[in-house]
């Protein structure tokens, strides 16, 4: 029996294993959901799923894909009811190793361009063979181009990126795990007047967690996609890159926090890792 929960703790899960396929998935919906490169899924038999919370839970229908589960206090995903024998967990929220590893990258013909996908494990430009599911395509960004663009997934939050940016990282600590339901946040820091909201700043819920002194989760109140931070009085923006629609003039340069990153993945690229922060 494994634990999850979602990052404010009010919604809950068991799973029971056999744990039975895990995945990493590059569509650019679960990027827009998660705010990541990629989202990682883990099934297991939706007989030994057992949820707490509900009336915590809310769902956006992503336009034919399928209903996206999340928390409506802090963002994080959550696993939608199963309808079939298998439930699909966000691997990002589980609080212990189900023991089982990627098998695949799938809709890696849609993967961020700033992301580089190093490890052995099987690609595929879509679905692997045998999953009979629909695809659905992209979308074009409601901005016009010539700044750095992003966008929540229903599209009721756009902003431009026009400022100073920073640096790039991925971070593995659990807090972003867990925001972000994925094996790592992937964020861009720019200064506090680098992101203008041009669209649906009225429609962005924040979670702060109780004991932490700076960290945040911005969120979509409608499709709760992780959104930009901005901090006035530290004068930074930590912008989710996977809400991202054009390629940032700043890379990721490192990983942080790989003192307690998912035991379920492993980094396989040269960029420096630090335990903490450098």
């Amino acid at each position: 029996m494994i634990e999850a929960s979602c990052l404010c703790g009010a919604v809950r899960w068991q799973l029971d294993g056999p744990f039975e396929w895990m995945a990493h998935c590059h569509c650019s919906r679960c990027r827009k959901a998660h705010g990541s490169a990629f989202a990682t899924f883990v099934s297991s038999p939706a007989a030994g799923f057992v949820c707490s919370g509900l009336d915590h839970v809310a769902c956006y229908e992503a336009g034919g894909g399928g209903p996206r589960a999340f928390c409506k206090t802090c963002g994080s995903v959550v696993p939608s009811e199963p309808t079939g024998a298998s439930v699909f967990s966000p691997a990002g929220n589980l609080l212990a190793d189900p023991g089982v590893r990627p098998s695949a990258h799938i809709f890696v013909g849609s993967k961020a361009p700033w992301f580089t996908i190093a490890d052995e494990v099987p690609q595929f430009d879509a679905y692997p063979p045998g999953f009979d599911a629909p695809t659905m395509e992209g979308r074009e960004p409601l901005d016009p181009p010539g700044q750095t663009r992003g966008s929540c997934l229903c599209n009721a939050v756009t902003f431009v990126v026009d400022g100073p940016l920073k640096f790039a990282w991925f971070c593995h600590c659990n807090r972003c795990r867990r925001a972000r339901s994925a094996a790592h946040a992937s964020n861009l820091i720019a200064t506090a007047g680098a992101v203008r909201f041009t669209r649906g700043a009225d429609r962005l819920s924040e979670f702060k967690v109780p004991d932490a002194r700076f960290f945040r989760h911005v969120f979509c109140q409608h499709c709760a996609s992780p959104m930009p931070r901005v901090d006035e009085g530290r004068d930074i923006a930590v912008i989710p890159m996977g809400s991202l629609d054009d390629v940032p003039a700043v890379l990721p340069s490192g990983h942080i926090y790989v003192g307690s990153k998912a035991p379920w993945y492993s980094i396989a690229d040269a960029l420096p890792q630090h335990l903490e922060v450098p």
